[in-house]
């Protein structure tokens, strides 16, 4: 199982991707639970990563689409857009959200 691991800190959204998270139940023993990003804040990441990986990354790129593809209209897009703009990756939501 592949996971991706984002650690708070250095960006402008942190404490929004804090107050964001779902907290999930593992297994049987409702004691044990983690918490994981809404589909917005891990797309927001995954442009970030993009962005900062000189836009090569196709498995970035990807994943990327595969959410916009994936979630289409339950994304919370005035959300994403305001995030977006604050990460300086508004133009790559957009071509995301062009692409067939």
């Amino acid at each position: 199982m592949k996971v991706d691991l984002f650690v708070a800190g250095g960006t402008p959204i942190d404490t929004d991707l804090l107050d964001q998270r779902l907290s999930v139940f593992v297994g049987e023993n409702p004691a044990i639970r983690i918490y994981v990003h809404t589909a917005e804040d891990i797309l927001l990441q995954k442009l970030r990563w993009y962005r900062m990986g000189g836009e090569t990354s196709d498995r970035q790129w990807r994943d990327v689409l595969g959410i916009v593809r994936v979630q289409g209209d339950r994304l919370d897009r005035e959300y994403i857009a305001k995030q977006a703009e604050k990460l300086a990756v508004t133009d790559l939501f957009a071509r995301a959200t062009r692409e067939p």
